[in-house]
């Protein structure tokens, strides 16, 4: 359960940074990693990692809350 906390924690921190890059530079790190896409492009890979990173923080949340 701590491995599935940690990695968790470091995905939401993967999509704060990402949605940060997004908001001052219009840069958009998962789309560039995914396949190196204009912003805002989404494929295959893209849409995994944003969905994970979406799991990822309801995870942490729910962990840190208990």
């Amino acid at each position: 359960m701590e491995a599935i906390k940690i990695v968790s924690i470091i995905l939401a921190a993967v999509g704060a940074i990402n949605w940060g890059l997004v908001a001052l530079f219009k840069f958009d790190l998962v789309a560039f990693i995914a396949g190196r896409q204009a912003f805002g492009s989404i494929n295959t890979i893209s849409r995994i990692v944003y969905l994970l990173v979406a799991v990822a923080g309801v995870i942490a949340v729910i962990t840190s809350l208990s």
